[in-house]
């Protein structure tokens, strides 16, 4: 199911309730519509092969109890492992840029040669893996892909990660990158006026929370932003009804993860999951935020936080294309070498980020 603006386009939510935008609250607590919705068991299953996928991450040790290192090695092979082939570009630089507490490297990846006339859109890129997690290599495919069918230079960013790097240390080194890709889009070819966000899962948290930050810093302009199952909330309270569907840890992500990556992350969790850099959907003001596509599965704990997100901004007159696959689960876009649905997605975000950039 998709959300354009205030039109609702499709007539279910596949195993969930329609929820009413009117029932978004303001300061971005749990939307009553969503906390109410009856927890009911989804009509539409999952696919053969995101139960094949399934069946053999349950088998495995959950990642959460691994030490941190291990867990690390752990999803970056099994991403690599279930993606699709990589896709050539023009050309890859790995390189750092300022941070806010020493350098941040980064990839940058180039379509094309410089032009004489006319300049790349620019995309940057903020990898998922809950903030302890992930890295610019597990996502080396994804960015190739963004990079090779959209025509843009996408800049993927090695942030901090938790525990060696608390909050709020990897969300601002994500603006730095932001900002550094603003300033120094033309330096590259680029084209800072037709510059995109994007993120999966905390990645997609950090595309929030990098998009309100310029509007609140007076940054660099945005002018799309992609949130793939994006998490829009930190506090482990959040009463949203696909948490308790989805979160027990048969779907790929759990609650108990949520619990183990928050203790990673934060100092004071308590506290600073209630900052809107940990939590946007916390912000009471969402009005003049980019344009938004906001991708979700139906077999996702996060589905309901990120739905709920998509409503806010509609309420806010912000243009937003909200997009549900009923049929898998989080972070299915990853591994689109795996899952036909993934590739699907993948394909259809491109298409979408060289409509809007171009």
């Amino acid at each position: 199911m998709s959300i354009t603006r205030r039109r609702f386009l499709g007539t279910s939510l596949a195993g969930g309730a329609l929820l009413n935008v009117a029932n978004a609250t303001a300061a971005g607590e749990c939307d009553p519509a969503i906390m109410n919705a009856a927890e009911t068991v989804p009509t539409v299953a999952l696919d053969k092969q995101t139960r094949a996928l399934l069946d053999k991450i349950n088998a495995d040790t959950p990642i959460y109890t691994l030490p941190i290192a291990q867990a690390r090695d752990r999803l970056e092979k099994g991403t690599l492992s279930s993606t699709f082939p990589s896709t050539e570009v023009h050309s890859v630089e790995d390189r750092t840029i300022p941070g806010p507490n020493g350098v941040i490297p980064v990839r940058i990846y180039r379509s094309g040669p410089a032009r004489a006339h006319g300049r790349y859109p620019v995309l940057v890129l903020f990898h998922g893996g809950g903030f302890v997690l992930g890295s610019i290599n597990s996502h080396d495919n994804l960015a190739r892909y963004y990079c090779s069918q959209a025509g843009l230079i996408v800049i993927s960013v090695a942030y901090r990660l938790a525990p060696e790097h608390k909050f709020p240390a990897g969300v601002e080194d994500a603006y730095a990158a932001l900002c550094w890709a603003g300033d120094h889009a033309a330096q590259m070819g680029g084209d800072a006026a037709r510059m995109a966000v994007i993120g999966d899962s905390a990645g997609g948290n950090f595309a929030a929370v990098v998009c309100q930050l310029a509007r609140l810093r007076k940054g660099p302009n945005v002018a799309y932003q992609v949130l793939l199952y994006p998490a829009m909330t930190s506090i482990l309270e959040a009463d949203y009804p696909s948490r308790k569907l989805y979160g027990n840890g048969e779907y790929l992500l759990s609650r108990a993860f949520k619990k183990w990556r928050g203790a990673l992350y934060f100092n004071q969790a308590d506290v600073e999951s209630r900052d809107p850099r940990a939590s946007p959907i916390l912000t009471k003001d969402l009005s003049g935020l980019p344009q938004t596509l906001i991708v979700t599965a139906e077999f996702d704990m996060l589905r309901d936080e990120a739905r709920h997100y998509a409503r806010r901004l509609i309420e806010s007159d912000v243009p937003v294309e909200y997009k549900n696959y009923p049929t898998t689960i989080h972070g299915f876009i990853s591994f689109a070498g795996a899952l036909d649905v993934g590739k699907e997605a993948l394909k259809y975000v491109s298409d979408r980020l060289k409509l809007v950039l171009a």
